[in-house]
């Protein structure tokens, strides 16, 4: 006889999806995700009408309260906040299953930081988790008309803020690899023919390591930065591709260690914006080395 198996086990990659798209921190999306474990642990499930309609209220109302107790520590934060990247090394962690649900890129959870809590939760759950209204009226505690109010408010503040393009994975990661190899060999002109009339850059040192306090925009700038990293350390600097947020990336190592995961968005032909996370704490669960 088998056993029914524990619904917040079998929804646990849902729960963190959320969890983690509203909070772009994996310990505070664990965090949240331990706190609704303690409250299912002593709630009885027979009581419930729908196991996950509980539970996904419960993780989006803690994501919202944790969000707004970070609210004044991200307003404080030196330069610009990025998530911290999931590196996918194996192929059945909850962030990689919960990137099945939908969009998990850096540039996406980017953009949602401009969003108030309430607003973020209440497009998630339609936009990227296909929740109906009168569930998402239910689990924000709202009513209907206010919850397509803030999902409207939403789309169209994440529209203009974000400029998408539709790139089959492979082509992505076969422009990537091109990227990789002029960077690695310090080509400058194979780096500059790569980047976009308008590509940016947004780097995030978090204060501890040194970044930008503005956009690096344009590719001139953006290859100066890569080539002069070269000319300095040569090959003690290694780029490796890997998986981050669900998107082709690359890490790059220096002496062996992590120094900046690098998620991209391009338009298929070049590179739109580059992304670099090199807050060593947001770094801190990427191995040394890849094996590559």
């Amino acid at each position: 006889m088998t056993t029914p198996a524990d619904p917040f086990t079998t929804l646990r990659p849902r729960l963190f999806g959320i969890a983690y798209r509203m909070l772009g921190v994996r310990a505070d999306a664990e965090d949240v995700l331990q706190d609704a474990w303690l409250r299912w642990s002593r709630t009885d499930a027979s009581t419930l009408q729908s196991a996950e309609a509980w539970l996904v209220t419960i993780v989006t109302r803690l994501s919202i309260d944790r969000l707004r107790a970070l609210k004044a520590e991200r307003e404080a934060y030196v330069g610009w906040w990025l998530p911290e990247p999931l590196v996918e090394l194996d192929a059945h962690t909850p962030e990689s299953a919960a990137e099945l649900a939908g969009e998990l890129s850096v540039a996406f959870l980017y953009v949602l930081e401009r969003l108030g809590p309430e607003e973020r939760a209440a497009f998630l759950l339609r936009q990227v988790f296909d929740y109906d209204y009168p569930e998402i009226a239910a689990q924000l505690g709202k009513t209907e008309a206010s919850c397509r109010q803030m999902v409207h408010r939403a789309s169209e503040r994440v529209q203009q803020a974000r400029t998408r393009f539709e790139v089959p994975q492979a082509v992505h990661h076969q422009l990537l690899q091109r990227f990789m190899k002029a960077a690695q060999s310090g080509d400058r002109h194979a780096i500059e023919a790569l980047l976009s009339e308008d590509a940016q850059l947004i780097g995030d040192g978090g204060g501890i390591v040194p970044s930008f306090p503005k956009p690096l925009v344009g590719p001139f700038r953006i290859t100066n930065l890569y080539w002069a990293l070269f000319r300095r350390l040569g090959a003690q600097v290694v780029y490796r591709m890997a998986l981050i947020n669900g998107e082709p990336g690359l890490l790059r190592y220096v002496d062996g260690r992590i120094e900046s995961a690098q998620a991209f968005v391009t338009d298929g032909e070049r590179i739109v914006a580059i992304y670099a996370v090199r807050n060593p704490d947001k770094l801190a669960g990427i191995p040394a080395m890849l094996q590559q």
